[in-house]
Order: structure tokens, then C-alpha cells, then sequence
């Protein structure tokens, strides 16, 4: 089977929720000890979780985070903060256990692995490392594509394998991270072209560039959409040329695990170019999907607001790796066990809310 093959494969197992349930969930939950409603947003997250599993006994035990890394040829165009040596530094310091995903995927109980899908190193087999290298970085999206067809489905396929290899190891519940020094530019770039930004309106400074910088970046971008003008008529085409080896696995992560029925909690800014394009390649997938926080990148906010969705968290994140979404699971994970754990009135012998003229 080719990979073009195995993609539409993938998309033909992919089903949308079954709204059926619906009644039977909400019923449950209203039977819980306690107001109707009063749980608020926590019954929702229950409810799609629900939903996203096929089952009205939703088990969550196991937990992982993928964060998936590679460079950006961007990078020389001087979009970012950080030189591109930083990407392999990190990288190791992730898999040492000293960078933040590490502390709060530990926090929340998640397993961890950092995936090597484009990092401009040659990494030591190292536990905890994950190499599924496709290329030494992406191109340079302001001169033109991102990579190949070829390079693209290799990174999308990358993704989707090891989303349906960890349902096969029995996780509930999956997370999208990332690290890419210049990665922001080809996510802004990606949303401009997918939902029809102004990308001057949602792009950011990033790791933290100047004034002067950030207005250059916009040229960057506004260029590489330009460049790449005939090769996005599609959602896949325009993620092989602007998007970058991490963004596309991302995006093979979502639509593998939605594939699988388990749940995808997406990371911030970044993760979300990912999630973004794989909507657009299958729109079912969405309830799948689980926006973490809302980063304080620029933009970010327009962009959900756009899709209609509604993160879990507010907390002026920015760095990415997957640090929202480890903190979004523990909420997650409390919504299920409340709608699991928790006495209904029909068990527990506790009278209801009495209705006026009774």
C-alpha cells in the first residue's frame, strides 16, 4: 500500500460521534447529586468525552503526550528570538527530564514521548526518544514548499502510526506538543490560508522578537503565502507547503487517534495549526478534539473564535511542548470521574429540586 493509499484508507475509517447517546448521557448526568447544570463546564467536557469514546462507562486511566519535533529552513529568514540550534538543545532536555512538559506531564500522570520527526541533529538512541525522522527541517516556506508530497505523507503517516499504536496500548486519552524554533511563522501562515486570516491580524512575536522584528516576520509570512499561492487548493497541499514536519505529524496524530475513537487534547498555538488542517481534511474529527488552552500568541484567540471552539484553560500560556494540554487532561480526567464516581439521586435517596404547584 502507498502512503497516499494508506491516507485515504485512514479517512475512510473515520465515523462522526454518535449523537444518539446524547440523551442517555445528559439524562445521567442531570441524575447526578447535585443541581442541574451546576458543574458547568465540567459536564460538557463529560459529556464529549463521552461521546468521543462510544461508551457510557468511560474508562481513563492512561495517559500520553507526543511531542513531536523538527526545525524550520524559516529560520534563516531571522523570524525567531532563538537560533535553530536551540531545537536539538531542547530536545535533549526534554528526554533529561528538565523542561516544563516534563514536570507537568508527570504532574498529570501522562507518559511521555518526544518524537524526532525533523530535528536538524542525528539524536543517540535515548529512552523516552522517539525517531521518526523524515528530513534535517523543513524548507524555507518564504523561497517555497515546506517539503515534498512525498515528505508530507511520510510525516502525516508518522503521526497517524503512533496515535493508533498508543490506542493499541490501551491509552484513553491523548496530547498534542511540539518544539520548533521559527514554528509560529509557517502555524500563522497556515491559519491565514485554512480559515481566511488577515495574517497580519494573528501574527505574534513568538519567543519574544522586537518591534522591528515582528514587522519583518509579517513580510515573511505574506511572502511565503504568496510563494506557495498554487500549491494550497488543498488542506494537505497547503500543509506541505507551508506548514513544517511537526505540524503535519500533528495533524496525522489527530486524524489516527480520532480514527481509533480516543479523545485528543490539543496543545496551544502550534498544535492547534495541526488540529486545524486536519478538520479541514476531515471534518468529523472535530469532536474528537479537546483545545486545551488559549495561548496568549497572538492570534490564537481568532483562531478559536473562528472554529467555534472554546478552550479549557486561560492562563497566558505560550510555551508550547504540550504544557497546555498536560494541564487540560487533569480537567478531563476530573469530569469523567465525577460523571463516573458521583451518586445519583435515583441511588442515593436524596430528594430533588421540588417543582413550583407541588
Amino acid at each position: 500500500m502507498t502512503l497516499f493509499e494508506e491516507f485515504e484508507s485512514l479517512l475512510a475509517e473515520i465515523r462522526p460521534v454518535d449523537r444518539s447517546m446524547v440523551p442517555a448521557v445528559q439524562a445521567h448526568l442531570d441524575d447526578l447529586t447535585k443541581p442541574q447544570g451546576s458543574l458547568g463546564r465540567l459536564e460538557e467536557i463529560a459529556m464529549s468525552f463521552v461521546l468521543a469514546t462510544g461508551s457510557t462507562v468511560p474508562v481513563l486511566e492512561k495517559k500520553k503526550i507526543c511531542c513531536f519535533a523538527a526545525d524550520h529552513g524559516v529560520a534563516a529568514e531571522g523570524v525567531s528570538a532563538f537560533p535553530a540550534e536551540v531545537t536539538p538543545q531542547m530536545v535533549y532536555n526534554m528526554v533529561g527530564g528538565g523542561a516544563a512538559i516534563n514536570v507537568l506531564s508527570r504532574h498529570a500522570g501522562a507518559d511521555l514521548d518526544v518524537v524526532d520527526v525533523g530535528v536538524n541533529h542525528d539524536f543517540p538512541d535515548t529512552a523516552g526518544l522517539v525517531k521518526r525522522k523524515v528530513g534535517k527541517g523543513s524548507g524555507n516556506i518564504a523561497c517555497g514548499p515546506a517539503m515534498s508530497e512525498e515528505e508530507a505523507l511520510q510525516a502525516f503517516m508518522h503521526g497517524t502510526r503512533l496515535a493508533r499504536e498508543a490506542a493499541s496500548a490501551g491509552y484513553h486519552l491523548l496530547g498534542t506538543g511540539e518544539m520548533g524554533i521559527a514554528n509560529t511563522t509557517p502555524a500563522t501562515a497556515l491559519y491565514a490560508v485554512l480559515l481566511g486570516i488577515d495574517p497580519d491580524t494573528i501574527t505574534g512575536r513568538g519567543t519574544g522578537i522586537d518591534n522591528a522584528r515582528l514587522e519583518h516576520k509579517k513580510d515573511v509570512i505574506r511572502k511565503a503565502i504568496e510563494v506557495n499561492r498554487s500549491y494550497c487548493a488543498t488542506p494537505l497541499g497547503t500543509l506541505r507547503s507551508l506548514g513544517g514536519f511537526e505540524i503535519v505529524a500533528i495533524a496525522g496524530f489527530v486524524l489516527g487517534a480520532s480514527s481509533c475513537r480516543i479523545p485528543v487534547v490539543v496543545d496551544g498555538f502550534i498544535s492547534s495549526a495541526g488540529a486545524v488542517a486536519a478538520m479541514k481534511i476531515c471534518p468529523d474529527i472535530k469532536d474528537y478534539l479537546f483545545f486545551s488552552h488559549l495561548s496568549s500568541e497572538q492570534g490564537h484567540k481568532t483562531v478559536m473564535h473562528a472554529l467555534g471552539a472554546r478552550p479549557i484553560l486561560d492562563l497566558d500560556l505560550r510555551l508550547g511542548e504540550g504544557t497546555g494540554a498536560a494541564l487540560a487532561m487533569q480537567v478531563i480526567e476530573a469530569s469523567v470521574k465525577l460523571y463516573r464516581q458521583m451518586a445519583t439521586f435515583s441511588s442515593a435517596n436524596i430528594s430533588e429540586k421540588q417543582h413550583e404547584g407541588t
